[in-house]
């Protein structure tokens, strides 16, 4: 009981110059995060580290708080694209299996801070939603803060933690932040129907959250003994395995079980994941190494990007130069399937978005597929590296093809109002030839 204290209590350990590590997305310390910048009279040149932020937090979007509080994160939400100009934001590229690794290396944490389960009789927590970074920082960090909560999931796999090893704890009992499923549209059932039928018995997959992978998942019931090794359990999947499509007996690693590096979704995946043996969440810098995904034969890769060009690199994290989400695990998994045995990984997107004219200021119809990137823009996945790409229009294998072909295919999904048009580019590039 020595080892509880209050949020003020805790937020009292904070010193100038310190560096603040919390957990990802539902595993971050809320209670403590909301109530950071109440100490920001007497504390300046803080950094703070997190990745995909569920919070509205004052320390991040207040700018009166930017001599005292900075956050590099791994993954922008809404709170940080819209503080970034205030100039105290940063992104920290990263590849998810080498986030801890290589910002260890920078720094190591003075403090970290997140979700963990009640202390069972034996006294230990469980970290609950995520790891996948956050074991590696709290073996590095010289406090450790957990916020206690008794609507936290207790799972399993590499996340235990004896309370010994923790410096302080704070009960708090809000409910764990959800994610509700996002109802797919027309599009997303168009590609998600390509998607579903490359998909085949005794497969292993990978994909993430939103309206395309909804709708693959929409599509895969009459699928059998399908299997999970992924970077984020959701709500999709979890209808899945109590469907029966689920099964992971097919699994050449962690056979029966899915895995993952962390959990994001509604109350009906967290209770699922609550105390069951099926699910390991395991340390993401072994969970997305794609030497590790690749020991599973049939690994199929589903990831969504924002824009890709003729050549084939995806920019799935910026608009231009402007930081959107970050690259997360997208490269992990997708090299990670292709080098296991007839796997395949998948980069879907909608061939067109509506963008404002900064002219007219009108909405108008634009391409996602390009024949060059925008200025700026990040390569999260490089072309040597894509697979099979899908839009509404249609799926093409890009593996092995040269330039001349590949533009051909990309241009193939395009929205057919552009393609006449990016034929025309690729030839004044010199990807395609003259007519």
């Amino acid at each position: 009981m020595a080892k509880y204290v209050s949020v003020q209590e805790a937020l009292d350990v904070v010193k100038s110059g310190d560096y603040i590590v919390t957990g990802l997305g539902a595993g971050e310390g809320r209670e403590f995060m909301t109530n950071l910048h109440t100490i920001a009279d007497r504390v300046t040149d803080v950094m703070v580290s997190n990745c995909l932020p569920m919070g509205n937090y004052e320390f991040i979007l207040n700018e009166a708080y930017k001599n005292s509080f900075r956050t590099e994160g791994w993954f922008y939400t809404p709170a940080l694209r819209k503080a970034h100009p205030h100039g105290n934001i940063a992104y920290i590229p990263n590849h998810l299996h080498l986030a801890a690794s290589k910002r260890l290396f920078y720094r190591e944490p003075d403090i970290y801070v997140g979700i963990a389960s009640v202390p069972d009789k034996h006294g230990y927590v469980s970290l609950s939603i995520s790891n996948a970074y956050e074991m590696q920082m709290i073996r590095k960090a010289k406090t450790v803060i957990l916020e206690v909560n008794p609507n936290a999931p207790r799972t399993m796999g590499d996340v235990s933690l004896h309370i010994d090893e923790v410096d302080y704890l704070v009960k708090v009992d809000y409910p764990v932040p959800e994610i509700a499923d996002t109802v797919p549209n027309d599009k997303d059932h168009a590609i998600g129907r390509l998607i579903a039928d490359m998909i085949h018995d005794g497969d292993c997959l990978q994909l993430g959250i939103g309206g395309i992978p909804n709708a693959v998942t929409e599509f895969l019931y009459e699928k059998k003994d399908l299997g999970v090794h992924t970077e984020m359990i959701t709500t999709g999947m979890v209808k899945l395995a109590k469907a029966g499509v689920i099964t992971n007996k097919c699994k050449q690693n962690h056979a029966g079980k899915m895995v993952a590096a962390f959990a994001m979704g509604t109350r009906e995946l967290y209770d699922y994941i609550d105390d069951n043996p099926s699910i390991a969440l395991m340390n993401g810098n072994y969970v997305n190494d794609p030497a590790i995904i690749a020991l599973n034969d049939n690994q199929v890769s589903i990831n969504t990007t924002l824009e890709v060009d003729i050549t084939g690199q995806c920019c799935s994290e910026s608009l231009g130069s402007r930081q959107f989400s970050g690259t997360g695990g997208q490269a992990d998994t997708a090299i990670g399937a292709q080098k296991s045995r007839n796997g395949r990984s998948i980069i879907a997107l909608y061939s067109t978005a509506m963008v404002k004219n900064p002219e007219t200021g009108e909405r108008e119809e634009v391409s996602k597929i390009v024949c060059q990137l925008k200025s700026g823009a990040a390569v999260s996945l490089s072309r040597n590296d894509i697979d099979y790409l899908v839009t509404e229009y249609g799926a093409v294998s890009l593996r092995g093809t040269g330039l001349t072909e590949r533009a051909k295919l990309i241009i193939s999904v395009a929205h057919p109002k552009f393609r006449d048009e990016l034929t025309r580019e690729a030839m004044e590039i010199g990807i395609l030839p003259k007519e």
